[in-house]
């Protein structure tokens, strides 16, 4: 017997849901894409219209709490990933919801919290990409040794570009709607949690250097999300982690991460153009380009694996609540160092198991 086809209803089709999570899970066997509610009624007709998407709802409750959709994909801005994660869950839909998880940890631990009380059910954050050709690579080379004993994770991420002061309010610059996520620093937790595990504790400074910008409708509003911050962290398997997160910093590499241990050392960077690891022993006079062949490099499956988790064929690795948790836990511990100027110890309260 064939698997049963799986309908999904589409809320909050932004970029990346228009680029990635529609075309992609249209492209999968056995599932269809049947409705959408975006943000207003015309948006949404017009993302039905170029992707054939037969329902329009004006309301994300008809589509959470329409009887034929089996499964919700979320792609509105962190503030609504709770409460629609929460209904739809309840409502008995099986979730793929847009990064970043929540407004804050308090929010993606409910949403943790009723995933597990409804097991039967899928739940799963769209996973942190950037990493993902290396990704297999570096946990290996870390894993068999290579760095030996971790001393530090030395990450600087940036725009690669100074400050814009003149452009409109983006969401991830409105607390309203993005809360405690600063910039892409949490994109980057995850990442490094990935490869070698969490920290155990938060120190960090903040600047605000654009003050205010004009929202959608021309009115001056205040921005009190840094735009620039340095974090050090403790590691749990020891070793320390400095991550600075930058959208003002101009002529520098967008990514550049150093991966310093006892052994040797990795580097992650796109310091020449495009995304490359480096690795070097004691010794050698320089880093040394790491080829990847392609049958070792992760990609781009999010959709191909939250149906097949539907289906019962694997277990969402990229990315489940329980990852979420810590590191909407670590966004949160980032917050109130910045602001009290204090260590923040992790995790903030019971171990997300």
């Amino acid at each position: 017997m064939s698997p049963k086809t799986i309908s999904v209803g589409v809320i909050g089709a932004g970029a990346n849901t228009k680029l990635l999570h529609i075309p992609k899970l249209q492209d999968t066997k056995g599932v269809e894409v049947v409705a959408v509610a975006n943000r207003t009624l015309q948006s949404s007709r017009k993302v039905a219209k170029h992707f054939g998407i037969p329902e329009v709802f004006e309301n994300w409750e008809d589509i959470i709490f329409h009887d034929s959709i089996d499964a919700v994909c979320i792609g509105t801005w962190p503030y609504m990933h709770a409460p629609m994660t929460i209904a739809a869950l309840e409502a008995g839909k099986h979730v793929l919801c847009e990064a970043r998880m929540a407004l804050n940890s308090g929010e993606a631990s409910e949403m943790l919290e009723v995933s597990r009380m409804n097991p039967h059910l899928i739940a799963q954050i769209v996973p942190a990409p950037l990493s993902n050709k290396f990704d297999p690579t570096i946990c290996q080379m870390i894993s068999d040794g290579f760095i030996g004993d971790l001393i530090t994770v030395d990450a600087r991420i940036t725009t690669g570009t100074f400050l814009q002061p003149d452009t409109t309010l983006h969401w991830r610059q409105d607390r309203n709607l993005s809360g405690n996520n600063i910039m892409n620093m949490g994109i980057w937790y995850e990442i490094i949690m990935r490869w070698l595990g969490p920290v155990t504790s938060v120190q960090a400074l903040g600047q605000t250097i654009v003050k205010y910008r004009k929202d959608e409708s021309g009115q001056r509003q205040a921005c009190t999300i840094p735009d620039h911050v340095e974090i050090l962290g403790e590691m749990a398997q020891g070793g320390q982690l400095r991550l600075s997160v930058s959208a003002v910093t101009g002529h520098m590499p967008m990514i550049d991460v150093h991966v310093c241990g006892t052994h040797g050392t990795l580097r992650l960077t796109d310091a020449g153009g495009e995304l490359e690891l480096f690795s070097g022993k004691p010794g050698a006079k320089k880093l040394k380009l790491v080829r990847v062949p392609k049958n070792k490099q992760n990609y781009w499956r999010v959709e191909e694996e939250f149906i097949n988790a539907i289906h019962g064929k694997e277990i969402v690795t990229h990315t489940d609540l329980a990852t979420g948790v810590q590191y909407m836990q670590w966004t949160d511990a980032v917050s109130t160092a910045l602001r009290t100027g204090e260590k923040v110890k992790l995790p903030l309260d019971a171990v997300v198991q």
